[in-house]
């Protein structure tokens, strides 16, 4: 057997799943080979991880720095309450353990900067950016986009959310559609859980597609979601010619 095959558990485990139309065991065989990267494990990047691990992911890093608060608990699935006061990504490590035990953690207890982003990202097939600062999401665009790796930007305010899925080369950067930090953004926010859950189980699906192949990815597009009024807009979006990241990609 190869390092890739599956085995009878995982085919056993995973059943229902390889039913999926042009996904099958072939699909499945891409995603044990993935590696993917998810910053910050909070409402979004947590859930989107669950659903990865759940999946069957092969290898999955998690950054986020800092310990479990009790304010974390009405939307960090993957932290628990006797874990508050100790650090959040072994909470989170733990928990998709428990889950998948045929899958790789490796837990980055560190926020994404300029001095790990491009080290970590180069490494790994995919990234997922859930990180709530600007400085964070674009350092992280800049490694993507010089190391050619596919970056799925969830985001999600009160009870709002987009999603876009950035190609390096193919569509615009994070920093086309955010030339500068917007003056209005705020490190902390209104937040309903379950809105936090409805976008990233979008970017799983997302992350999926990219790592198998299947369906239509939300490139060159921006969805936008209110969830106030149950509304979906899917907005074009373009990159900037004069962008000073990826410009000349």
């Amino acid at each position: 057997m190869t390092e890739h095959e599956l085995t009878d558990a995982e085919r056993a485990r995973y059943e229902w799943q390889l039913w999926t139309p042009e996904f099958g065991e072939e699909g499945q065989r891409k995603l044990k080979a993935a590696s993917v990267l998810i910053s910050r494990v909070g409402g979004v990047g947590g859930t989107v991880a669950y659903y990865l691990a759940a999946a069957g992911v092969g290898k999955i890093t998690l950054a986020h720095a800092g310990n479990v608060k009790p304010s974390d608990l009405n939307r960090q699935l993957l932290m628990t309450t006797d874990w508050l006061g100790k650090p959040r990504v072994e909470s989170a490590s733990q928990r998709l353990h428990e889950l998948n035990p045929h899958i790789e953690v490796t837990a980055v207890p560190e926020n994404m900067n300029e001095s790990n982003a491009a080290q970590i990202i180069k490494n790994v097939d995919i990234v997922v950016d859930a990180a709530p600062l600007f400085d964070e999401r674009f350092a992280m665009n800049r490694a993507a986009v010089k190391y050619r790796k596919p970056l799925v930007e969830a985001a999600m305010f009160d009870m709002d959310a987009q999603l876009t899925t950035i190609i390096p080369g193919q569509t615009p950067c994070l920093q086309c559609l955010y030339p500068e930090i917007p003056p209005q953004w705020k490190r902390e926010f209104p937040v309903i859980g379950a809105v936090s859950g409805t976008v990233a189980a979008m970017a799983a699906v997302e992350v999926i597609k990219q790592l198998t192949g299947i369906g239509q990815l939300m490139t060159n597009r921006m969805l936008r979601i209110d969830l106030r009024k149950m509304s979906f807009r899917e907005l074009p979006i373009s990159k900037n010619p004069q962008c000073s990241v990826c410009s000349e990609v």
